[in-house]
């Protein structure tokens, strides 16, 4: 961890490197007048809207809808088999039948599925519930996935990355907006061009933004349990029999949420913008690439990092620059000589190649004492919009 001098409070940075536009944008959420203690980012640390992705803010009876970001809830999912071994044929057809099953990038579900219906102080999910339906259970673009991997265990997992859709989308861009009008009304108004309009907790706007998040939280969470059955499904067609894992020994975790909890003397707000929970004995989940493995790690509690670590290996290289500069002969040979089933196939697909991103080893030595790795994953097959 290094300290980083500010006008206002210290960051800690686990991130050796981070970029230079993450430390303007993290020095001006350290200025903030509700900041709590210290600023921290995670060793994935890179650029995003107003807070840098990999960031970490506590805020007292404050929260900030751009520095929990558009994709509100999104996370991850990791299910163990008892499956020790798969061949690449049966990988294929796992995989084909997820993808007529799951519909990815902007596409939704042609039937609806019954959700959990929205808390009646929450006008934006009240109104987007009849479109929610039809989008629970869908994979979404970017850098979402769905992954079968090798874990060093000796068993064969799969995991999924999504988020809560255009619901969580539709909730930030509302209230980030709210809170920019109302801007000139709260005491300790910070500079616009930071982007990180706030809302205090003890406001009815505050009130209600809490309330959204946390229902776009619990959307998310069973988006990727709908997709986890899907998934389920398609093993046991392709493997019948095949004994794998239910859904109460899953973990599923958040990497894009504010929650209120108690750190050095006061109760906060805890933003974390691309990062995830690690308290002491947690169970997470750290992936790589589509290229590297993946982890699932054991929090140590790390009172400095506000009990958090990295969600990913995390961008070196922005969608357009990756697509720009990488070679396309190059990835596709990198995942081929892996034996990797995945869908690399045009200059458009490298915003998600391996090299776009950070070496995640050099990001899991970063947060050692963040997290203890318990299982290493390698990749096998990977399913992308």
């Amino acid at each position: 961890m290094k300290l980083i001098e500010t006008p206002g409070l210290h960051i800690k940075s686990w991130c050796d490197e981070p970029e230079a536009g993450a430390i303007e944008q993290a020095k001006n959420i350290a200025q903030l007048p509700f900041a709590h203690q210290h600023i921290a980012l995670m060793p994935d640390t890179h650029q995003g809207y107003g807070m840098p992705i990999g960031g970490v803010l506590a805020a007292v009876d404050t929260i900030i809808p751009n520095a929990v970001g558009v994709d509100i809830g999104c996370g991850m999912l990791a299910c163990k088999t008892t499956l020790q071994d798969i061949r690449q044929g049966e990988i294929r057809k796992i995989m084909g039948l997820v993808r007529e099953s799951i519909p990815t990038g902007f596409h939704h579900r042609k039937t609806p599925l019954t959700i959990k219906a929205p808390p009646k102080n929450a006008p934006i999910v009240q109104a987007e519930h009849q479109s929610a339906q039809h989008q629970v259970g869908t994979l979404g673009g970017g850098n979402h996935f769905i992954e079968i991997q090798r874990g060093s265990d000796g068993h064969i997992w799969f995991m999924i990355h999504s988020g809560s859709r255009n619901l969580g989308k539709k909730v930030c861009d509302h209230y980030n907006a709210l809170a920019k009008r109302l801007h000139a009304r709260w005491p300790g108004a910070v500079p616009a061009k930071w982007d990180l309009a706030f809302l205090p907790i003890d406001t009815e706007e505050g009130q209600q933004y809490i309330a959204e998040m946390e229902y776009c939280q619990q959307f998310a969470a069973e988006n990727r349990r709908v997709m986890f059955d899907d998934i389920l499904g398609a093993f046991e067609k392709v493997i019948p029999g095949a004994a794998v894992c239910d859904g109460e020994s899953a973990i599923n975790v958040h990497h894009n949420y504010a929650r209120l909890e108690h750190h050095f003397g006061k109760d906060v707000w805890v933003h974390r913008k691309g990062a995830t929970s690690a308290q002491e004995g947690e169970m997470g989940i750290i992936p790589g690439s589509q290229g590297t493995k993946s982890y699932i790690v054991t929090g140590l509690g790390n009172q400095d990092s506000f009990c958090s670590c990295s969600h990913g290996a995390g961008r070196k290289m922005g969608r357009k620059e990756a697509q720009r500069t990488l070679s396309l002969e190059a990835e596709i040979a990198h995942m081929d000589k892996q034996g990797i089933v995945h869908g690399i196939r045009n200059k458009r697909d490298l915003d998600e190649a391996a090299g776009a991103y950070k070496d995640i080893d050099v990001v899991m030595e970063e947060q050692k004492d963040l997290v203890e790795i318990a299982v290493e994953l390698t990749p096998l097959g990977v399913i992308k919009a």
